[in-house]
């Protein structure tokens, strides 16, 4: 896959992971496609440094990674006995107690949790695999845009743990309880045609198009203005938890403040 920000000078680049911004626009890219971009403690705490260094500027942040995988999950050698140096092993994390454990993971999620932050609109451009911590990271984010080749899967239970990097409430959110079992506990593959169809994907394109079909998408949603976007963002992600009525309420809120700000007329 083509880089398309590599022009840019990188705000951060460090531990597999760089974030370029121009203007309302930033793209955080994962840049280790000799390992499949392959996730550690390390790039975790990149990423997460990534959504602290974002200007208030940026409106739109495009996650992409480079080669032929999006990311293929978390790094084998996390899994070996002497694990990553520098870096807890897996059994020193069950050594740990609760609070300790809890900790350890909570500073994991970090990750991937500030994609979805009220004011911008973040899109996964996935190729090739998601597996695992992959697939999480593409849900992490607002949007997916897929290329046909993309290969979701949710490997965790066959290793005898669960996804906990954020991904099981988008997960159920996009394709419903059922369909989310299914698929976390069997660790199959969804891929492009399901995706779209299931909705975990906005839309599937041919792998040499999925540069152009994000830039496209990106530019539709930095061509509304940002107040609108912000607050549509707000009121959909709060539906879920709203009655009908308490819904339309929102509703009216929302365009309370949009109408008064279009006129300039304070509260």
């Amino acid at each position: 896959m083509a880089s398309p920000d590599h022009d840019l000078a990188p705000v951060l680049d460090k531990d597999g992971v760089r974030l370029t911004v121009d203007d309302a626009l930033a793209t955080v890219t994962l840049t280790n496609p000799a390992k499949r971009n392959a996730q550690s403690p390390a790039l975790w705490r990149a990423l997460a440094q990534a959504g602290r260094s974002l200007p208030g500027s940026v409106r739109v942040v495009v996650l992409r990674g480079e080669g032929q995988s999006f990311s293929a999950g978390l790094d084998r050698q996390m899994f070996t006995p002497e694990g990553i140096p520098g870096e807890p092993t897996f059994i020193e994390l069950a050594r740990r107690d609760d609070a300790g454990l809890d900790a350890a993971i909570a500073e994991y999620q970090e990750a991937f949790t500030w994609w979805r932050q009220s004011d911008i609109v973040s899109i996964a451009a996935v190729q090739g695999h998601a597996i695992g911590a992959g697939f999480q990271l593409a849900l992490a984010c607002d949007l997916r845009v897929v290329a046909d080749d993309v290969q979701f899967a949710m490997r965790e239970t066959s290793l005898g743990l669960v996804p906990d990097l954020t991904g099981t409430h988008p997960l159920v959110s996009l394709v419903g309880y059922a369909r989310a079992l299914e698929i976390c506990a069997t660790g199959r593959y969804v891929q492009a045609a399901e995706a779209v169809a299931s909705g975990l994907a906005n839309v599937a394109v041919p792998v040499g198009e999925l540069d152009a079909a994000v830039r496209d998408l990106a530019g539709a949603l930095l061509a509304a203005p940002r107040d609108a976007v912000v607050e549509t963002k707000a009121l959909l992600r709060g539906a879920g938890d709203r009655t009908y009525d308490e819904q339309r309420a929102a509703e009216r809120q929302a365009q309370a403040r949009r109408l008064r700000d279009l006129a300039g007329v304070g509260e």
